[in-house]
């Protein structure tokens, strides 16, 4: 394989500014959507008391999830040796700081006092999961952030494998820690598993794998550099691993949950009497899972670009409305205070919540995308995140003319 040569985009074209505009007022519009929320209260989202979590946190969720997979390529270079991944891990770990970041931020601002963070990161309580996410998180930033410098400094690259290491094994905590979130709310009869922490974890490869895909690929077209077709076919084909992955976690979680009979009403709900059915069967099921996989594997379409990207956006939608399922859904299902016991009271005991997202809510989500995307655009125009070149030639060291 040739030397790999780094190079910042030019950032003058029409195309690049376009996108720049865009996405500051995307970022703007969900800044201001935080202050109208803050300022009336959250009477003005389609939260309420039994819904507590609700848009802001799926889209943050999502975000933080894809920012441990985004990791994928990086950990593929460095940790597994692969070769032809190297040229690809420094766009790994920038997007995953930069979905990282996006994805906090909703939440920060989501808090309704975002002030109040500090007092939650300077009076840690060890027994809540939450609080062991904030040191995570952090933690995840700042290995990311050295592990990207031994990439980039010539010097340091002997302790590029270590750094490698070090993110990849932190970012597997960090997700074990965002699906123990939900395994260890016993209360929820649809979240308490300890399957669930293995779930987040696929889910995270699946989701940061197809974004970073489709980031991959936009980079390239818009600056017009040589992009290895071999390469993408590969990245495909590793991402339909994922998605299986993701399919097969989530069929043995429904499975296991149908065999209890505790969790039987759960399962109706969410499988098969609730408007959370179609979320789930549509969506995550067969637009999220199996169209993806068809895509990436029948012959008829397995070789076509546009079908790759068609299935990796495809993976985003699936795993987007897999967390609207989990999160949203999980919460309408009435808790079950006194088991074998009838509970009647005034405040709705027994009743499904409801819930319909708000705009502001959706506008604050977009926000932190659009964060996201301002991060990565501004990076790789300032400092040599990307190959001049990933042709086959210059990238695969067994390349014949």
């Amino acid at each position: 394989m040739k030397r790999i040569i780094y190079q910042e985009i030019d950032g003058k074209s029409t195309n690049y500014f376009k996108l720049t505009a865009a996405l500051i007022a995307t970022l703007l519009v969900g800044l201001f959507a935080a202050y109208y929320m803050e300022h009336n209260g959250h009477v003005v989202t389609g939260m309420n008391n039994q819904i507590v979590w609700g848009l802001p946190h799926v889209f943050a969720i999502m975000l933080i999830v894809a920012a441990s997979g985004a990791l994928n390529v990086a950990s593929i270079a460095s940790v597994f040796g692969k070769t032809p991944y190297k040229p690809l891990a420094p766009l790994s770990g920038l997007l995953a700081i930069a979905l990282l970041i996006g994805g906090l931020s909703i939440l920060v601002l989501d808090l309704g006092r975002p002030d109040r963070l500090v007092i939650a990161m300077t009076h840690l309580n060890f027994k809540s999961i939450f609080a062991w996410n904030i040191i995570l998180y952090n933690g995840f930033l700042a290995i990311v952030a050295v592990y990207l410098w031994t990439m980039m400094e010539r010097r340091f690259n002997k302790y590029t494998k270590h750094a490698g290491m070090a993110a990849f094994i932190w970012r597997l905590i960090l997700t074990t820690g965002t699906g123990s979130i939900f395994g260890f709310l016993v209360a929820r009869e649809a979240y308490d598993a300890a399957i669930m922490a293995p779930i987040f974890i696929v889910m995270s490869f699946s989701i940061g794998l197809a974004i970073y895909l489709l980031v991959l690929y936009a980079s390239y077209q818009l600056t017009s550099r040589p992009l290895s077709e071999k390469l993408l076919h590969r990245l495909k084909n590793l991402l339909g691993v994922f998605v299986a992955g993701v399919l097969f976690l989530v069929t043995i979680f429904h499975l296991t949950n149908l065999y209890a009979a505790e969790h039987d009403g759960v399962e109706h709900f969410i499988l098969s009497n609730s408007g959370y059915t179609i979320l789930f069967w549509v969506f995550q099921v067969f637009l999220g899972s199996v169209v993806p996989l068809v895509f990436f594997y029948h012959p008829n379409f397995n070789k076509q670009i546009k079908f790759m990207l068609y299935g990796a956006g495809l993976v985003i939608l699936g795993i987007f409305f897999q967390i609207y399922v989990i999160v949203i859904g999980g919460q309408a299902y009435p808790l079950q205070l006194f088991p074998e016991y009838e509970v009647s009271s005034s405040f709705y005991d027994g009743q499904v919540g409801s819930y319909f997202p708000s705009l502001p809510e959706l506008l604050l989500g977009l926000g932190g995308i659009a964060l996201t995307g301002l991060i990565v655009i501004f990076a790789v125009k300032l400092l040599k995140f990307l190959p001049i070149s990933l042709a086959d030639k210059d990238i695969d060291p067994h390349y014949k003319k």
